[in-house]
Formats: structure tokens, sequence, C-alpha cells
């Protein structure tokens, strides 16, 4: 990723396809894949933020932009998806930062640390590839790590259901985890495992209170 695209990614003015495909998702999540917030108003809050959630389908970064339609969203996306030059032009204009996922990526963490800088939302999936589970278990460091370099709230979304078609999809939001005794003790990789756990142990009460919330799928 070079400079040009890494800054067109993080630009703080929109892009035309930015743009477009914000409508046509707003179109999308109205009709064809109903999506419902529950505690959206927890995101009411001026950026930056981060946005993290368990990832079940391929569409989901739109759907939890969905919960802050007027704001500048920034993706974080596996680098393996801009293996495809028409992807990866796509994906840069519609502001992902590509990330290499088994690996330390500094070029992608320069990249969140100026999206934040630039007060703006990153939406990131901390175990970094999409499990039909619900379970947010296998977490990698990279969220913690962005998260307390960058002193951002983190806000925790849960997808109750997969994202279909004529299905409404549940997405529970959650109170910001809080870390900031964590800070206190250094930024290491003993204290990314600890907000890990954290982010682990919140959304087992998440999916906790989403089984018992009185809506039912559909």
């Amino acid at each position: 990723m070079g400079e040009n695209k890494e800054s067109e990614g993080i630009s703080g003015k929109r892009s035309f396809l930015y743009e477009v495909t914000r409508v046509l998702t707003i179109i999308l999540f109205h009709t064809l894949m109903p999506v419902k917030f529950h505690g959206r108003e927890k995101l009411d809050r001026e950026p930056p933020f981060i946005m993290i959630a368990n990832h079940r389908h391929a569409l989901d970064p739109l759907a939890m932009a969905m919960g802050v339609p007027k704001k500048q969203v920034v993706f974080l996306a596996k680098k393996e998806l801009g293996k495809n030059k028409l992807a990866a032009a796509y994906l840069s204009r519609v502001h992902c930062i590509m990330v290499d996922r088994h690996n330390t990526d500094m070029e992608a963490m320069r990249a969140c640390m100026k999206a934040i800088k630039m007060k703006q939302i990153l939406v990131i999936f901390p175990e970094g590839t999409r499990h039909h589970e619900g379970q947010m278990e296998q977490i990698e460091n990279g969220t913690s790590l962005i998260a307390m370099r960058s002193r951002s709230p983190v806000i925790p979304l849960y997808f109750r259901e997969k994202l279909r078609f004529f299905h409404v999809t549940h997405i529970f939001v959650g109170d910001p985890i809080e870390y900031g005794d964590l800070l206190a003790e250094g930024i290491n990789t003993e204290t990314c495992e600890k907000m890990n756990e954290r982010m682990r142990e919140t959304y087992r009460k998440m999916i906790t209170e989403a089984e018992k919330d009185g809506t039912q799928e559909n």
C-alpha cells in the first residue's frame, strides 16, 4: 500500500464512491437485508472512537456503519481482499486500511493512528476473520494495541444473527470497554492480552443479554 493509497483511504473527505456505497447501503439495510440496532444511542458521541464486532458476513462493516450514518468511517480489511486490482482500488476509495493479519503491519498501524488523529471512526473485527459462531474468543493483539496507543474509546457491537435476505439482523451496542488501568501498567504484550480478555468477557455478557432479549429472529 503506497503513500497515495494510504492517504486516499483515510482522507478527511468522503470519496464519491464512498457516498454511492453509503446510499446503496442505506437502501439495502432498510429493505432486502434489514438490520435493527439495540442501544444505538451509545454511538451518539463525537469521534474518534473504535467500533469492534464479531464477524459473520462480508457486509458486516457496512451494517456497522449504519449505526453512524453521518460520520466518517474507516474500515480495516485483510490484505487478501485487495489481491485483485479492481477490488484494491474500490477498497481504497471507500476508506479501507489493508492490514496483514499475521505479521506486525506498521504501515497499517500508522494509517490507523492517522485516522484517529483526524477524528474518524475505525471499524475493526478483533478476530481478524469471519466466524459463524457468535463468540469472540480468538482475538489477536492488533485491536488492543491500536486502542491503547490511540487511547480511543472502544465500543463493542454484537451481531446476534448472520445477515440474510428478508430476515432482520439484530445488532446490540454495548458500553465502552474500560482500559485506563491497563494504560497505567504500560503498553506491552501482557496488557494487550488483558485487554483481549476484557473484550472476550464483554462479548460473553452481551451474548447472554442478547439471548434474553424479547425480540425474536425473523
